[in-house]
């Protein structure tokens, strides 16, 4: 019959990972920085790249830039029942966006590559066996078959089935069988896997930056497949024996690694190699403060979550968001320089960041505050860079406008934009007449004298020679004080003729813009249409 751990409840607390984490120090401790600093983003290739995955190479950038180091970005494509064709140009093309290009990786092979796991398959093979040479690994011959008869079994007794210290005996591996009956499994060609044999009972103290000091207690973790029956190894062999070739010194990733942490250092000690220091960062929470930030959310709310479009779903720089902006909310979603800055540039971030001022706590996203931080990117750009972020959109037709027509619109409207397309948007009625005018607005101020007041107004305009908006203001105030009625009378109705709603920039300023035929004729139509 199989057995579960007896005394695992016994200690420590549990996490959310579903193992026991003893939390020794909740403070980081001090760490020597190494000499040579080399940290990596390591992606695997089964889709598009998300923004927490942006934000992990993003922070190891930042340190690697902040030490004079180098960083990597290595494709973890091992698991090729997972691949999706066109990922990894993504995930390059998305960091070059984002202007965090990787200083080793595909295309910019060295002496530590080649960078895409499927490419090292060969190495791996060799460091199993190591392991099991030395005994801290062993084959395993139990078919998936066996494994769930195994597993309902415990599960009727009410338990979990783990593979492990406790029940490894009773399973079918070398540790149960004779030398000459394991030697006889594999000449047969029966596939097997390669398990790391985890220690018993072994409280195994881990250091990270980020979270400090733990300790975790190995008698309830399992014995993990390192090398599957398909020749290929599993992230955990194949994440540290590259870290190791690649001369890694920090790993920085998602805490969703955590629990992993335990078995990396069991093999790094099995190994006999240096261990890297680790950094496991928070994760980014849904705005509601709930639960992991999904593709789901973005699609749910309307907002990107993904750095470039991918199929249906839109990516920031689609959005309209400049990359700029894009870095700078991500590095604050789980970091802060110690001050009241918010508005930082990628130099001033490399500067500032430090592994200490990372949070433990996840980071709630705020699709308010990105707008906010792109509004704060588009007003530092000059007019005519935003006359050129305007045209790229070519579905606007705005190449039949100067660039000195656009730069003016750009001018009365770029103060209320957070992206450039908003410029259109918002003053669509420079570049196209307003056909149709806001009922509940020409209802209200649209009287029956207006049509006369109108007429009126066309004769002063016709008169002027000169249409700039100072000269207008004066004139049409003196006017409307000399007939002695209100404002409103006057400048409603014409903010309706020329714009077709009740909104916009300084009157005056529009009919400059737009011109003295333009804002004539407009008057005119209005008068028709109305």
């Amino acid at each position: 019959m199989l057995k579960q751990p007896r005394n695992s409840h016994k200690f420590g607390c549990s996490s959310a990972f579903g193992f026991r984490i003893y939390l020794v120090s909740l403070e980081p401790n001090t760490f020597q920085m190494p000499e040579k600093v080399r940290v990596r983003f390591a992606p695997s290739p089964t889709g598009p790249l998300h923004i927490g995955g942006v934000r992990t190479a993003l922070y190891n950038y930042l340190f690697a830039r902040k030490h004079n180091g180098t960083f990597i970005l290595r494709i973890e494509d091992t698991d090729q029942n997972r691949f999706v064709a066109g990922a990894e140009d993504y995930i390059i093309e998305a960091l070059q966006w984002c202007g965090i290009p990787f200083d080793e990786g595909p295309g910019k092979e060295t002496k530590f590559g080649p960078f895409r796991q499927s490419e090292r398959a060969h190495l791996y093979g060799k460091y199993a066996e190591m392991l099991v040479d030395s005994g801290k690994a062993y084959y395993a011959f139990d078919t998936p078959e066996e494994l769930q008869k195994y597993r309902k079994e415990v599960e009727s007794q009410g338990n979990t089935f783990i593979y492990n210290w406790e029940n490894r005996a009773l399973l079918k591996n070398s540790l149960s069988m004779t030398e000459p009956q394991v030697s006889a499994i594999i000449a047969s060609g029966t596939p097997y896997v390669i398990r790391f044999k985890m220690p018993e009972h072994k409280r195994v103290e881990l250091f990270d930056i980020v979270r400090g000091q733990i300790e975790i207690d190995t008698a309830t973790l399992d014995d993990k497949i390192l090398f599957k029956s398909d020749g290929m190894p599993t992230y955990h062999l194949a994440n540290v024996v590259d870290d190791h070739l690649m001369e890694i010194s920090h790993v920085i990733r998602g805490e969703e690694w955590l629990p992993s942490l335990a078995l990396h250092y069991q093999l790094y000690d099995a190994f006999g190699w240096t261990k890297p220091e680790f950094a496991h960062l928070p994760l980014i929470l849904k705005p509601t403060g709930n639960g992991k930030l999904s593709k789901r959310d973005g699609e749910k709310l309307g907002f990107p979550v993904f750095p470039l479009s991918w199929e249906q779903s839109i990516g920031y720089r689609e959005a309209g968001y400049y990359p700029e902006a894009v870095v700078n909310f991500l590095a604050f979603l789980g970091w802060n320089p110690g001050d009241d800055r918010e508005i930082l540039s990628l130099k001033e971030l490399v500067e500032s960041f430090d592994l200490d001022r990372v949070h433990k706590a996840g980071a709630r996203f705020d699709p308010d505050k990105t707008k906010w931080y792109n509004h704060n990117y588009l007003q530092q750009r000059s007019d005519i860079e935003l006359v050129q972020d305007l045209k790229k959109h070519t579905e606007l037709g705005l190449d039949s406008f100067s660039d000195a027509f656009l730069e003016q619109v750009i001018r009365l409207l770029k103060e209320r934009a957070d992206f450039a397309l908003d410029i259109w948007t918002q003053g669509h009625y420079f570049f196209v007449p307003p056909v149709n005018y806001n009922e509940k607005a020409a209802k209200k101020h649209w009287k029956d004298d207006t049509d006369a007041l109108m007429g009126e107004l066309l004769d002063l305009l016709g008169g002027l020679e000169d249409f700039a908006a100072p000269v207008l203001e004066n004139k049409i105030k003196a006017w409307i004080e000399q007939k002695g009625i209100g404002f409103g009378k006057i400048m409603a109705p014409l903010r309706l003729a020329l714009v077709g709603e009740l909104k916009g920039p300084g009157l005056f300023d529009i009919m400059e813009l737009l011109g003295k035929q333009e804002s004539e004729a407009r008057i005119e139509n209005a008068v028709r249409r109305i």
